[in-house]
């Protein structure tokens, strides 16, 4: 089962990124005007799909986003929930952002949930989870006593571990935290490596044995990094290629520092020539020179790993994400907006 997902997905992906290229690329709403704002996502396929967001909801497609079942997690029709993990049409598991944190999981499609982690710690706050099979994952947090809060699973997420980091790194800078806006702040890898993007009065790169300052907009509580993708031996450098986005969510449009891109695993950072158009909350790897990013004032497509980007929509997306086993997109945002990114000849059919 060891890298199960993101082999197959990769090699789809790969197959599939010269259809990009040379193609007019919009974004197709699938269905809009729940009351939730949608901030969790998590595609299995091209047809299977989860959703969460506030208001305790949470939502299922399995023909591709045309039909939803959408569902109020009971004893939690107030949580936020900010970041979803799914697995397949049955299985899900859900992270709860607020003064308490709870993590809960579904096995039978949402029709019933548990509580498999929680935690009443004075200061908790989850901001986002990454699986890099069902067995492994990490669920991150603001920090608690000075300290980021980190904790593992090895057991499909049923029981959770604390991991403390035992670098300088660890400790956080007066105002520094992460954001839980798209659950995509940290990505975890197979040999348990994790890359963690802070933001706040202090935005860094943070792994398990080093923190790096990055040159974003930072500085005030809405400002730094809000999303990293991160592209293992890229298929033309064969080196490990990051990509973060953030920015000032109080100041959306503007492009100033929002963008930033690493060859090199980290060591330097490089500007796009040409960034996004504004704040960016999400960004993600479509192939290992395509990304897509999105945020409140539009979506924007790189076809150069994160060199330049072309806006595609104006429209107000909190996250993207691609399929684990294909190269099918889908965004979501806030009135339970779902949208897909598909070619325009496509739409106008």
């Amino acid at each position: 089962m060891q890298k199960y997902y993101k082999i197959i997905g990769l090699l789809l992906l790969i197959a599939g990124s010269g259809q990009l290229f040379g193609q007019k690329r919009a974004v197709e709403v699938l269905t809009t005007g729940t009351k939730t704002s949608l901030r969790g996502l998590s595609v299995v396929n091209d047809n299977v799909l989860w959703v969460s967001g506030s208001q305790g909801k949470v939502g299922r497609s399995t023909n591709g986003g045309k039909n939803w079942k959408w569902m109020t997690v009971p004893g939690f029709e107030k949580a936020e929930f900010r970041d979803i993990e799914a697995f397949g049409p049955n299985t899900a598991i859900i992270m709860a952002s607020g003064d308490s944190a709870y993590i809960l999981k579904t096995t039978d499609g949402g029709d019933n949930w548990r509580i498999v982690y929680q935690n009443f710690t004075k200061g908790m706050f989850l901001d986002a989870m990454d699986f890099y099979t069902p067995e492994h994952g990490i669920v991150v947090g603001d920090p608690v006593n000075n300290r980021f809060f980190i904790a593992e699973t090895k057991n499909n997420g049923d029981t959770w571990e604390q991991t403390n980091l035992q670098h300088p790194g660890a400790v956080a800078d007066s105002g520094e935290a992460f954001y839980a806006a798209s659950g995509t702040n940290v990505r975890l890898f197979p040999d348990g490596s994790f890359y963690l993007a802070s933001g706040g009065k202090a935005s860094r790169l943070i792994t398990r044995t080093l923190a790096t300052a990055l040159p974003l907009v930072q500085n005030t509580p809405a400002s730094g990094a809000y999303s990293i993708a991160v592209y293992k031996r890229s298929q033309k450098t064969k080196r490990t290629h990051i990509v973060i986005v953030g920015g000032d969510y109080t100041r959306d449009t503007v492009n100033t520092q929002n963008c930033i891109f690493s060859v090199n695993n980290g060591k330097t950072w490089q500007r796009p020539k040409t960034p996004p158009r504004g704040f960016r909350s999400c960004v993600e790897f479509i192939t290992d020179e395509v990304l897509i990013a999105c945020g409140t004032s539009g979506v924007d497509l790189s076809y150069d790993a994160g060199r330049r980007w072309v806006n595609i929509s104006g429209d107000s997306y909190n996250v993207c994400r691609t399929g684990k086993f294909s190269n099918v997109v889908f965004l979501a945002g806030n009135n339970g907006t779902i949208g897909k990114l598909v070619e325009t000849s496509k739409m106008e059919n």
